[in-house]
Formats: C-alpha cells, structure tokens, sequence
C-alpha cells in the first residue's frame, strides 16, 4: 500500500484568479491614471479639444474637466504603484478611487462617451479584484 506524498495544494482557483486580477488591477490603474493625465493635459492645453455630444444636465468648463483628470490620473496612478507594491493602503485607496473615477467618468459621458464607458469597466473590475482578494495584505509580493 503506497502512501501519496505529492504536496497538498493550498491555494484554491478563486484565489489564484482574485491574486492573478489584483495584479492586473494595479497594472491597469496605473496606466488609467497616466491616461488620465493626458486627458487632463489635454483638456487644460485646449479648450475645445473635446466636443459635447448632447445637453447635459452636469455642464462643467472643459478646462476644469482638465484639471480634475490630472489630479485624479497622477492620485490613481500612485495608489496604482501601491497595489502592485501590495501596500494595504494601496488596496483602500486603489477601491476608492476606482469609484471615483467611475462617478466622474459618468459625468464626463457628453465628451467622450467610448472612453468613459471603458473607463468605468475597468474601474469596476479594480473593485472586484482588490475586493475578491484574501492574499492581500500576507507578505506575498506580486
């Protein structure tokens, strides 16, 4: 009678999947938050860059829309850096900012409705990831 020695697996799929996105997470906040700031680069250096597409209840001065895109593209991309440093404060800002960018990417729809509607998929797939991950927090690096 032969005993299996093979090492038990401790880790389940789910985990693997939630550790696998947290590190897609931080990848994709740091490149939403460095396009973030060329769209608010953008929206400051010309006013007229981007064309309402309709009315809109939520009329702001493009040149704001800049500026709140820069601030909140370099915030991201550093909370970004933080989750793939797998700091815990990377994850709480990385999930509230993710929101966020979600609510301003809503009001950003007239301008660029693609990219906002983009944006704010990935911002809901952040939430997810860094939400799902129990190894997050242990002293396992990405």
């Amino acid at each position: 009678m032969s005993q299996n020695t093979a090492p038990r697996k401790t880790s389940s799929t789910s985990g693997a999947w939630a550790a696998g996105g947290t590190l897609f997470a931080g990848v994709l906040m740091l490149v939403t938050g460095i396009m973030d700031v060329f769209q608010g680069i953008a929206g400051i250096a010309e006013d007229d860059i981007y064309t309402r597409v309709g009315d809109y209840v939520f009329k702001f001065n493009l040149t704001t829309w800049g500026w709140i895109h820069l601030i909140l593209g370099i915030v991201v991309a550093i909370a970004g850096f933080g989750i793939l440093r797998a700091a815990e404060w990377g994850r709480v800002a990385g999930i509230a900012l993710a929101s966020l960018n979600i609510l301003f990417q809503f009001l950003f729809l007239p301008y660029q409705p693609w990219w906002a509607l983009f944006s704010m998929a990935v911002s809901i797939f952040v939430i997810w990831a860094l939400a799902t991950d129990k190894a997050y927090g242990t002293d396992e690096k990405y």
